[in-house]
Order: C-alpha cells, then sequence, then structure tokens
C-alpha cells in the first residue's frame, strides 16, 4: 500500500462493480478510506442488493485498507446526503468523491419510453447533481476536495443511447461548471471518459450485437478487434486516483479519455467559424444565409490538428 492518500476519505458511487470497483480498490491500495456506495441493482437499474458493494468492501480490507459499504440511492437527494454524511460521521470529513453510478436502458429515440428516459437521467446526471451539491458544501467550507464524474464517449452522440448520450453530455457541462465554481476554494472538478469492459459495456448482447455489425461490413477487423477485446477497468483507476492527489491540484474542468494505455484529453468545446454584421444593420436575412452559410460556417475544418 502505497501513501499518496493517506489521510484522505473517499466516497465512490457505483462502486460494487466494474470501473466503481476498480477504483474503490485502487484508491484504498494509496491509502484512502473509502465508503463503497452501490444499490446492487441490474444493469437496467433495476432491484437491490447488499453484496456487490460488501465484496468490495472486504477485498479492501483483506488487502490492509478501510472501508466501509453503503447502499443508498444517489437519485434520491436525501439518501445522497446519507452517502455523504456516511463518510463524514465514519471518517471524519470527505475529500474526495468519485461518480461512478450508472445504468442503461437503450432504445431509438422514436421507440424510447418516457421511463427508459428518466430513469437514466435521473441515475446519471441527476445522481451526479445530489452527490455533489452536498459533498460541494463541506469541500468549499474545508477548502480542499476532489470530484471526478464519470461520462462516456457517448458524450459525443451515441445511435441507440439518446437517453445516456444526454445523460453523460450533461455530466460534462455540470463538470465544466464545477470547475469554475469550486475551483477557487481548492477543490477540483474532473471528467474521465473511459473505455473499459464492464457488465454495462461488454456482455454478450454488446459483442453480439458487434459481431453482427462487422460481419455486415460496417466495421473494419481491427475496429471489430478492438472493441471485443477490451481493455478492463482496471486501467481506468489509476487516472482517478491520480486526479484525487494533492499533485493533481492543477488538473481542474478536464475531461479525460482512458483506454488501457491511453490517456488523453478532450478540447473544450469552441467557435469553429462565424458570420457577423453590425446589429444596427438588421437581423440575417434568409437570401443572406443560404448565399453564405456554405462557404462560411459550413467549410470551417471539423478538427484541430
Amino acid at each position: 500500500m502505497s501513501h499518496h492518500l493517506e489521510g484522505k476519505n473517499a466516497v465512490v458511487t457505483g462502486a460494487g462493480r466494474g470501473i466503481g470497483r476498480a477504483v474503490s480498490l485502487e484508491l484504498a491500495k494509496h491509502g484512502a478510506k473509502v465508503v463503497v456506495s452501490d444499490l446492487g441493482g441490474s444493469k437496467a437499474g433495476e432491484g437491490a442488493d447488499v453484496h456487490p458493494a460488501q465484496q468490495v468492501v472486504d477485498e479492501i480490507k483483506k488487502a490492509g485498507g478501510v472501508a466501509i459499504a453503503n447502499t443508498d440511492d444517489v437519485t434520491n437527494f436525501d439518501a445522497a446526503e446519507r452517502i455523504i454524511k456516511t463518510c463524514v460521521e465514519k471518517y471524519g470529513r470527505i475529500d474526495i468523491l468519485v461518480n461512478c453510478a450508472g445504468i442503461l436502458r437503450d432504445r431509438m429515440v422514436f421507440n424510447m419510453a418516457e421511463q427508459e428516459w428518466d430513469s437514466v437521467i435521473a441515475v446519471h446526471l441527476k445522481g451526479m447533481f445530489n452527490m455533489v451539491r452536498h459533498a460541494s458544501r463541506l469541500m468549499r467550507e474545508q477548502k480542499w476536495g476532489r470530484i471526478v464524474t464519470t461520462t462516456s464517449d457517448a458524450w459525443r452522440g451515441s445511435p441507440g443511447q439518446p437517453n445516456y448520450s444526454a445523460a453523460k453530455g450533461g455530466i460534462v457541462s455540470l463538470t465544466y461548471t464545477l470547475a469554475g465554481e469550486l475551483g477557487k476554494y481548492n477543490v477540483t472538478a474532473n471528467c474521465i471518459a473511459p473505455m473499459a469492459a464492464t457488465r454495462m459495456t461488454m456482455d454478450e448482447e454488446v459483442k453480439a450485437r458487434f459481431t453482427k455489425l462487422y460481419e455486415a461490413g460496417a466495421m473494419t477487423k481491427d475496429q471489430y478487434e478492438e472493441l471485443v477485446h477490451m481493455p478492463g477497468p482496471e486501467f481506468v483507476a489509476p487516472i482517478v486516483a491520480y486526479l484525487c492527489t494533492e499533485d493533481a491540484k492543477i488538473i481542474n474542468g478536464k475531461v479525460i479519455g482512458v483506454s488501457g494505455g491511453r490517456v488523453g484529453v478532450y478540447a473544450k468545446p469552441f467557435e469553429l467559424a462565424g458570420l457577423y454584421k453590425d446589429r444596427k444593420d438588421g437581423p440575417w436575412t434568409m437570401d443572406d444565409l443560404i448565399r453564405l452559410v456554405p462557404n462560411t460556417l459550413m467549410s470551417a475544418p471539423l478538427t484541430i490538428m
């Protein structure tokens, strides 16, 4: 066990499996005391089970670390406060919050039910708000904190996942806002965009979908092999733990992609091109836009080297 996070206390949501589990183990390995929070539901968010969170706690304790299990629901505002209070009451304060809780209810937008939309937004986006709302007040008062949120490459758009991609895009925007609001209090907020094999990303149903796409010629063999042999969450956890250290205090408001041996930083959205006229001359006319847009706004480079 190293000591990079000695004396720090952490809450990790969605910590019973996948990335949350790997992050909990990694934080504990570096000396943090961890509240392993997981409702224990299915991939679709159904049911509850204490065993996933408790199993991670048992692993941490077996390795010589300190942890406690929690099964409160992040979608409930008051329950989220109880999760934070568990950390404070058990360990004295909260220093680190890592939001990994998530579910999937995939469907094309024209087939999606209202409840499928609401449930995914509730866990990913509202759940993140609930947690940071309660944690940030304490971090602000003590003038130290690390918040790490979890988005996905789906935040840039993912057919068949309108609810998930919308939630993940909202998480990025909320993280940018947190960084601006909390940075002056020595509280950082960063977002990871992981690609890792978990029950959400790589079960038999997902593999079968990739196989059909490959057989239909929709992806190359190399693309197919990369997807079906996606690296595990253990490749993601060290980056998260690093963001929680004092050494990472200069990193704030970043979206960091992680997959296997790759660690990258996404560009923040910015204006690629524009049309400008003096407001005194009135608004743009339809004829102006038809004439100018194709060769100005639509001819802007799509990537920055």
